[in-house]
């Protein structure tokens, strides 16, 4: 049976998307540059004309939501990179902080978000008392999420978004480095809050987390593990990562590895029958407006929906939509932005031994 899943990037509601959402949150930030989240929304006007000042719950998605309805995936799952909370409680010494009002969770239900992955550097923005509340709210809504916990059984057990019938699982693990600017200190414990956190990215740590999990996972299971990983910017995965990525699939741990953290995308390999997806990029943000790092097109994101065989977890097939970020929304990519993604990713894919071609509607299609 094939299994289709929808996966993208960093997903950042809060902060300037939160404040024309219908139930913005405090404004109020601790940034040098910036002390209020309606910066971001003037900033993003100046560079791109004037945004609605009360958006429904559903225009962050903008051109997404008719993509899903098209391609219709059995499974949607996304890396939440912000705090869904009210809590006052900043962490100390973090600058830049993300969370979205909890009554605008209903941003996540009506793109019919099934899995929300929190193993990230934003999620604590708020403090522990902000996870909680993240925590119940999605949960509340039906959402499921990995990653995070209130201690580390719970942060580092897998989500299950779906059945796969016959006692068969989707599981979908996630862990997040300090190399991403995750602090150590948002570990969870055996009797503390936090996130799965990854320490190193050894072969002796990818072969205990591999072991691990196919020691938990039962015949027929198909597992994600998802992992917020690596600097902002630069194409190239690094030999650690790569190294870890083979290493969680030849213990038998991983049938996909989902990675993510830098503003833009990387390459993708596909492993003895099992697609790595090295770096996603940012989905949704609020950094129109910004400049630098124009050279990486962090405006440009795409929607990646691979197609693994349910029975044994193998590779299918993988297309992508392009998508662009713009007036704090996802529309279409303009054609010399699709030609781009394109461009970039079979550039990037090309040195791990795959193909990326453009097929009909501009889709990018995956080929090894």
């Amino acid at each position: 049976m094939p299994l289709r899943l929808f996966l993208c990037g960093d997903v950042m509601t809060g902060r300037g998307i939160d404040q024309i959402l219908p139930h913005p949150g405090a404004p109020q930030l601790h940034e040098r540059y910036c002390r209020s989240a309606r910066d971001y929304v003037r900033l993003a006007e100046q560079a791109n004309g004037a945004l609605p000042p009360h958006a429904d719950i559903a225009y962050p998605w903008g051109d997404a939501l008719a993509v899903l309805d098209r391609v219709r995936p059995h499974v949607r799952i996304i890396n939440l990179e912000t705090a869904v909370t009210t809590s006052n409680d900043d962490w100390p010494g973090k600058e830049v902080l993300y969370r979205m009002h909890p009554d605008n969770v209903g941003c996540m239900t009506n793109a019919r978000i099934d899995c929300c992955v929190l193993a990230n550097n934003h999620v604590l923005d708020w403090g522990r008392t902000g996870l909680q509340e993240t925590l119940a709210t999605l949960h509340r809504a039906g959402i499921r999420t990995a990653g995070a916990g209130a201690d580390l059984a719970g942060a580092s057990a897998p989500a299950v978004p779906c059945s796969l019938g016959g006692g068969r699982r989707l599981l979908v693990y996630a862990y997040a480095t300090e190399s991403s600017g995750v602090p150590p200190s948002w570990a969870a414990g055996p009797r503390q809050s936090g996130l799965n956190f990854l320490p190193d990215l050894s072969i002796k740590r990818a072969d205990a987390i591999g072991q691990r999990i196919a020691a938990e996972r039962r015949p027929g299971d198909v597992a994600v593990v998802s992992l917020h990983w690596g600097a902002n910017w630069g194409f190239g995965p690094g030999d650690d990562e790569r190294a870890f990525a083979h290493r969680l699939i030849d213990t038998g741990g991983a049938d996909l590895v989902h990675g993510h953290s830098s503003h833009h995308i990387k390459g993708v390999e596909v492993y003895r029958g099992r697609l790595i997806l090295y770096g996603c990029g940012d989905f949704l943000n609020d950094y129109e407006g910004i400049r630098g790092h124009e050279a990486f097109r962090p405006d440009l994101t795409l929607m990646y929906f691979p197609v693994v065989d349910a029975e044994t977890g193998g590779l299918l097939e993988m297309s992508a939509v392009p998508m662009q970020i713009r007036h704090l929304r996802l529309r279409h990519a303009p054609e010399e932005g699709a030609a781009w993604l394109c461009a970039t990713l079979a550039r990037e894919s090309g040195k791990c031994g795959a193909k990326v071609t453009r097929g009909e509607a501009g889709t990018l299609l995956l080929q090894w």
